[in-house]
């Protein structure tokens, strides 16, 4: 069986995920989960920054708009998160973009608006 890229930080960034939702369920607006997934990163102490500035270039020349992924947890881990009825192609075009803005190989996709628990998607460049 294979083995998964960073496979630890990834049962750590999932198991505050899945925190976040027990605490507080699904239906609440995206900047509540952002907020409680901070805290919840540093009761676990995990590392992260949030909504950190990828520079975009076009040619090798840096543009003047930029991305600002949610978090990156472990320096090598966009976590995105959501609070919609579905997922969609944008959804997860925005993350693969982030993953190449980034050069990071590695990135979750996570919906807390999804019942009975929440969505998590593994985006792997």
């Amino acid at each position: 069986m294979p083995v998964l890229k960073f496979e630890d930080e990834s049962f750590r960034i999932r198991g505050a995920i899945f925190e976040v939702y027990r605490e507080i369920g699904c239906g609440f607006l995206e900047a509540v989960y952002q907020e409680c997934l901070e805290k919840e990163f540093h009761s676990q102490e995990i590392p992260f920054s949030s909504h950190k500035e990828l520079l975009i270039y076009y040619k090798n020349k840096p543009l003047q708009q930029i991305y600002r992924p949610d978090f990156i947890c472990f320096n090598q881990i966009i976590v995105e998160i959501k609070a919609v009825a579905e997922l969609t192609n944008e959804h997860f075009a925005q993350a693969h973009n982030y993953l190449r803005a980034s050069g990071l190989e590695l990135g979750f996709l996570v919906n807390f608006n999804h019942h009975p628990k929440a969505q998590i998607e593994r985006i792997v460049k």
